[in-house]
C-alpha cells in the first residue's frame, strides 16, 4: 500500500503512521520526496485497513500496489535512483560505462587493458576472478588470486572494480576485495545467493538471465531489495531466442520498457547480447539512445590472445572510438557521460 500525506503533514506525523504500520507486522517505508511524504507498506494489506488510515486528516490518499515487484516499482518509489559508484553516479540521468576484459588471466594483461579503458574514460573496471563456463573444461578464472590481481589493479589505477560472485560462500571473500558484486546471467535466480547479497552494504549488478522474462528480472531484483540492499544495477545483455546469427538476442525493447516500470538504473552489455565484436558499438550507441544508463563492455588489450569471449572483446582503440562516438549520441538525446 503507499500512503501519500498531506502537504502540511509534518515528519513527526509520518514517525506516528509508521510505527503504527510496524506494529501490525507489516514493513514500514519512508520516502520523502520534494514535494510531500509517500510512505510505504508492504505486507497483508487486509491488516493494514485495520488501522483506519483512510480516515486519518493528514492522509491524501491510499493506492494500493499493484505491481508483483513492490520495492523495485515505481509505483512504490518513482525517482530515478541514483547508485553511486567511485567518483561517478550511476542512474538519474547520467551514462556510465564500466569495461574491461572478460577474465583475470595475468597481471601484466590486466593492467594494460585496465589502463586503456581507464584512459578512454570508463568509471570502473570489470574482470571476472570466478568464471561461469557451459564446459568444465574451459578456464574457470583465478578464484582468489584473480581477486587479489583484479584489487591491486584497481588501487594503482585508483578505479572501482567489478567482479562476479558465483556462490554463497564466496560473497564475504568477493565483497572484501570488489567495489561492485556482479550476478551472472547462469544465477539470477540462485536465491540464496540474491539474500545473501542483499545483506551486502555495496552495489550489485545482477544480469537478466538466458531465457528469463523482463518480470523475471524485476522479481530477482526484488529479492536483493527485500533482503535490504537497495544499491541494485539491472543489467540486459540479451536472450536466448531461434536467432543464430549473433550469441545471444540484445533486447533493447526490455530497456526502454524497465525504465518505464523501474527506479533502479538499467545497464547494458553489448559484448554478451550479440558476441560479435563488430557489433558491439552499434548496438553500445543503441543502448545509449534508447534510455539506458550505462554500459557494460568488454576490452582487451589483445582480444586474439583472450582465455575467453575473445571474439566479442573490443580492441582497445575500438573502445577509445565508442566512447568518442557515444557523446553526440547522449548529446542528442539530453544526456551526457558520468
Amino acid at each position: 500500500m503507499i500512503i501519500v500525506l498531506k502537504r502540511e503533514a509534518t515528519e513527526e506525523i509520518a514517525q506516528e503512521i509508521l510505527a503504527r504500520i510496524e506494529e501490525k507486522g507489516l514493513k514500514p517505508l519512508y520516502m520523502p520526496g520534494s514535494e510531500r511524504v509517500v510512505l510505504g507498506a508492504l505486507g497483508d494489506e487486509r491488516v493494514l485497513s485495520e488501522l483506519g488510515l483512510d480516515g486519518h486528516p493528514m492522509v491524501e490518499s491510499l493506492k494500493p500496489i499493484l505491481s508483483p515487484y513492490k520495492l523495485v516499482s515505481r509505483e512504490m518509489h518513482p525517482h530515478d535512483t541514483v547508485v553511486r559508484f567511485g567518483k561517478a553516479n550511476i542512474g538519474g540521468g547520467g551514462f556510465a560505462v564500466i569495461a574491461g576484459p572478460c577474465a583475470v588471466e595475468t597481471e601484466e594483461r590486466l593492467r594494460d587493458s585496465a589502463k586503456a579503458v581507464a584512459s578512454a574514460g570508463a568509471i570502473a573496471i570489470r574482470a571476472g576472478a570466478y568464471k561461469p563456463r557451459s564446459s568444465p573444461y574451459s578456464f574457470q578464472g583465478h578464484g582468489p588470486e584473480g581477486l587479489a590481481t583484479l584489487r591491486k589493479i584497481g588501487d594503482e589505477l585508483g578505479l572501482p572494480v567489478v567482479t562476479e560472485v558465483m556462490d554463497t560462500a564466496d560473497v564475504d571473500a568477493v565483497a572484501e576485495s570488489a567495489d561492485m558484486l556482479q550476478v551472472g546471467a547462469r544465477n539470477m535466480q540462485n536465491f540464496s545467493l540474491l539474500k545473501a547479497l542483499g545483506k551486502v552494504r555495496k552495489p550489485v549488478l545482477l544480469k537478466r538471465g538466458l531465457a528469463a522474462k523482463v518480470e523475471d528480472l524485476l522479481l530477482a531484483a526484488e529479492y536483493l531489495l527485500a533482503a535490504g540492499n537497495e544499491q541494485v544495477i539491472l543489467c540486459e545483455r540479451g536472450i536466448r531466442t531461434f536467432e543464430t546469427v549473433t550469441r545471444n538476442t540484445l533486447d533493447l525493447n526490455a530497456v526502454a520498457y524497465m525504465k518505464q516500470k523501474t527506479h533502479l538504473p538499467v545497464v547494458v552489455d553489448p559484448s554478451h547480447g550479440t558476441g560479435v565484436r563488430d557489433l558491439v558499438v552499434p548496438m553500445s550507441l543503441a543502448a545509449a539512445a534508447c534510455g539506458a544508463d550505462g554500459l557494460l563492455v568488454e576490452v582487451h588489450e589483445n582480444p586474439v590472445e583472450a582465455w575467453s569471449d575473445g571474439a566479442q572483446s573490443l580492441y582497445p582503440h575500438q573502445f577509445e572510438a565508442l566512447m568518442a562516438g557515444l557523446q553526440p549520441v547522449l548529446a542528442a538525446v539530453g544526456r551526457e557521460l558520468a
